[in-house]
């Protein structure tokens, strides 16, 4: 019997002294005599017990068989040979998961027969024999208890066996030998190898003790595993042995608590099985009998609360506890810390709401450790800090919007910019520089020019021949020519609101207040020149019959070798070639990830939006051109001094959109060549041992790679191993944590409803949001998760995605109608949707998962709604 299901950390924090036995080759001793720094000898779960045995909580009495006794076994038989045999050929490259069906291989097969076949020691099996007599023998439970390094995340949940209700000295002697087999299960050693432990390291314990006739039992959780909530408990719980719980074969019964134990919330549980000790040893199951009424006591659930709390406040941290309960008396069986926990959900104020959206849209995945200590720190938020303290604000530092645990990313708090003193000054200096500098004359700025010939002079230049610390300059370099950008948005940015709010007044005179978004959306950018370089793509590509039925019938991928290594496609390959020279530095994810690639480095994605594009198209509507057509007919545009003051407003509204726009798409220039140095770095780590992939450098800090200095043959030097390597290793476990927890939780800035975000009661609403572009469209949906999925979407299709940049907007000629989790009026989405004419639900939080691929669906741009499509409301 195993603890497949568990999904917590099999190891304690390393803290304390250790006191325990004195040499690691003791082969049994007493719980007491281990605590939490004796992982090396009792391993994890046997040094926590122990741990806790000291501090005076209820733990069944049992001893430990240490990894030292293990090493005899390995040493005193044949199975240590054949055991060093087996990894000097590489055990670990096994598949992740083992065999097909879940279970061992062939390795782990071969390797359980060996320990099966191999006699115990004579003195080890005395030793063992002892030690379960002075326990005063009878029904026991023998649990595997793993060593490896200390990793967060590094779980090992149900890597090892466990055995329930063991019965005499031989079936102890037995179930010894098993969990020391169970070490080298193939799904044991490609878990190992997903962490990055070398095998040669790990080594195993075997916790003992007297089995506890559980007539409840389960899971207690100090901290909320769902929602984070450092403020509740939650207990799930069920008749009999706690493994019908941990091994996911029962509903349990499910209780919320607060920190004094007070029941918050109650589910009865299903009780389909009831797991107990069997008369002759090992287990018997049952049929449970279904009751609605708690199986816990409030005294229970108070006394479980406590320990819990005792518990995470002596090691330090959320606890997952294993517990029993019979004869009245409570028994933990286990505790460790929780792993994959959220972070504690934020408060958030008005301010942190309303900004919400426009940061949770940049941070879709989370940031490496070397995004947010390089370009991140050093570029685009240096950008906002310059922005900011141009009017006197304080924007807050990287440690307040992104916090971290162990390195790496774990929250993103919206953040609330500080005015001080200063402040007061800002209207002057915003209107001077508003007088001064207009939108459309920017490019002819010389710090414009400045700063994209250091762009040209940065890409030209050759990292191979350089010192280490040459290339981090060359990094630096790249980060430094964002000031350029950041100057001109501090002189620039101020003159874009008073040109809009002069068309506003002058369409409101006129009665036309409602061509305001559509004029604005009208503006010539950067990123509808790409768009429609794109479409020119799309039309070479329909001209040739081989490539057009490529794109019909293949993936991305597949086009990608095509257009790269078929003599044919001249034309295309060319335009292709022709367009990543100009829009290559676009990114596919977030313009603060370093770490996404470009469209350069993403062929494949550009070529998904080429496919996007292919085919029969639906008519667009150029909403700009409507309205600007709309308003130049005018009865009072007659006048040709007013028509030019007019139309002198829209041009100026349109140049700044477009400046703000076009900036952004200048300043990820910069990024191209810092990826550059990046690879180069990777590549000298590597080289190093440091790590096995150069994008693994993305776990490092650039503050890290500051301090490296190469020896006078330009080689790294050996030790850097040992000093990079284990934080690679534990960044790269925590992240791998942290895999489906949002960075923000979008129900904290969205809600979702029956009322739309403008108030008007909307029967049958699927998703709620704010109303961004105009308009009712129906069709299926087409859920986009990221670029790699963007030649999935197909001609009138609902398009459903989480996030949008200008790489996506292209899809938006082909989709009907757009649904995003995140972004608002602002957004390039809800900007993109109106240009287009198509309707746009923004911030719906989650679309992406309430809405499934082909459900037909009606968008209510209007009302900020989706409706099932035979719902559709009539305004």
């Amino acid at each position: 019997m195993d603890d497949s299901q568990r999904h917590t950390e099999e190891s304690p924090p390393p803290s304390g002294p250790r006191d325990g036995p004195k040499t690691a080759q003791q082969a049994t001793a007493p719980l007491a005599d281990f605590g939490v720094g004796d992982v090396a000898i009792a391993g994890g779960k046997g040094a926590a017990l122990g741990e806790l045995v000291r501090k005076g909580f209820p733990v069944p009495p049992g001893f430990i068989i240490t990894t030292g006794a293990y090493s005899s076994f390995l040493a005193e038989t044949n199975v240590g040979a054949a055991l060093s045999g087996f990894l000097s050929v590489g055990p670990d490259e096994a598949p992740d998961g083992g065999a097909p069906d879940g279970g061992d291989g062939a390795g782990g097969d071969a390797l359980r027969a060996l320990f099966a076949e191999a006699e115990m020691p004579g003195r080890l099996r005395q030793e063992i024999l002892d030690a379960y007599a002075k326990l005063g023998g009878g029904a026991v439970a023998v649990r595997s208890s793993a060593t490896a390094e200390d990793l967060p995340g590094a779980a090992f949940a149900g890597q090892q066996d466990t055995y329930l209700n063991v019965l005499g000295g031989h079936g102890v002697v037995q179930a010894v030998a098993n969990c020391w087999a169970s070490l080298w299960t193939d799904r044991a050693m490609a878990y190992r190898r997903r962490q990055g432990i070398d095998p040669h390291g790990v080594a195993i314990a075997v916790v003992v003790q007297k089995m506890v006739p559980a007539a409840m039992a389960g899971v207690l959780f100090t901290a909320n595993p769902v929602t984070g909530e450092r403020r509740e408990m939650v207990v799930d719980a069920n008749p009999g042995l706690g493994e019908a719980v941990v091994s996911g074969r029962v509903t349990p019964e499910h209780y919320v608590l607060d920190g004094s134990g007070k029941v918050l919330g109650f589910t009865p549980g299903g009780r389909e099985v009831v797991i107990s000790a069997a008369e002759g040893g090992g287990t018997r199951e049952s049929s449970g009998t279904q009751s609605t009424k708690p199986g816990l006591a409030a005294e229970e659930l108070a006394e479980l609360a406590m320990l819990g709390n005792k518990a995470q406040q002596h090691f330090g941290r959320p606890q997952d506890i294993e517990w029993a309960a019979a004869g009245g008396t409570l028994y933990v069986l286990q505790s460790r810390p929780m792993t994959a926990l959220p972070p504690q959900p934020p408060v958030l104020n008005a301010v942190q709401r309303r900004v919400g959206p426009f940061f949770i849209e940049m941070f879709q995945e989370r940031p490496y450790p070397l995004d947010v200590s390089g370009w991140m720190s050093r570029g685009i938020l240096a950008m906002l800090h310059g922005m900011a303290g141009s009017v006197g604000v304080v924007f807050p530092a990287v440690e307040e919007l992104l916090p971290e645990e162990d390195g790496v990313v774990v929250q993103l708090i919206p953040p609330v910019p500080r005015p001080t003193i200063r402040t007061l000054a800002a209207p002057v200096s915003l209107l001077r520089r508003s007088r001064r500098f207009k939108a459309g004359a920017w490019t002819r700025d010389p710090r414009f020019s400045l700063f994209i010939n250091n762009i040209e002079r940065l890409n030209g230049k050759d990292l191979g021949p350089l010192r280490w610390r040459a290339v981090v300059a060359f990094a630096g370099e790249c980060f430094a020519g964002m000031q350029g950008i950041t100057d001109l948005r501090v002189s620039y940015l101020p003159g874009i609101p008073v040109p809009v709010l002069k068309m506003r007044f002058m369409l409101l005179l006129l009665g036309r207040i409602k061509l305001a978004p559509a004029l604005i959306a009208g503006a010539e950018t950067r990123t509808s020149q790409a768009n429609r370089a794109l479409e020119r793509l799309a039309s070479i590509a329909a001209d040739d019959p081989g490539l057009s039925r490529a794109l019909r019938d293949s993936g991305p991928r597949e086009l990608l070798e095509l257009v790269e290594n078929g003599p044919e496609h001249c034309a295309f390959r060319e335009a292709f070639k022709a367009f990543e020279l100009e829009y290559g530095h676009r990114e596919t994810i977030s313009v603060v990830l370093s770490s996404s690639p470009t469209w350069s480095d993403a062929p494949e994605v550009v070529l998904g939006l080429v496919k996007a594009l292919s085919g029969e198209r639906p008519q667009t509507v150029d909403q700009g051109g409507i309205a600007l057509a709309e308003l130049k007919r005018h009865p009072a545009l007659r006048f040709e001094p007013l028509r030019r003051r007019v139309l002198a407003a829209v041009e100026s509204a349109q140049a700044g959109m477009a400046f703000r726009e076009d900036s952004h798409f200048y300043a990820t220039k910069a990024i191209p060549p810092i990826r550059r140095a990046y690879r180069e770095l990777g590549r000298r780590l590597v080289m190093a041992g440091v790590i096995d992939e150069s994008d693994e450098i993305y776990h490092l800090r650039f503050e890290e790679l500051e301090s490296i200095t190469d020896n006078d043959d330009g080689a790294l030097p050996a030790s850097l191993r040992d000093r990079f390597r284990p934080l690679v290793l534990a960044r790269a476990a925590k992240r791998r944590e942290l895999e489906g927890i949002p960075l923000l939780d979008p129900a904290l800035l969205f809600g979702g409803g029956r009322q739309s975000r403008r108030g008007r009661q909307v029967e049958g609403v699927l998703l709620s949001g704010t109303a961004a572009s105009r308009g009712q469209a129906t069709g299926p949906v087409r859920v986009i998760r990221g670029p790699a999925e963007f030649g999935r979407l197909r001609s009138g299709e609902v398009l459903v995605c989480p996030y949008t940049n200008p790489a996506w907007t292209p899809l938006f000629q082909r989709a009907a109608a757009v649904v995003v989790d995140a972004g608002g009026l602002g957004s390039h989405a809800a900007i993109v949707a109106r240009e287009y004419g198509i309707p746009a639900v923004m911030g719906t939080g989650s679309g992406t998962s309430a809405l499934a691929d082909g459900q037909q669906v009606l968008v209510d741009g209007t009302l900020g709604v989706v409706l099932p499509a035979a719902s559709a409301e009539r305004p």
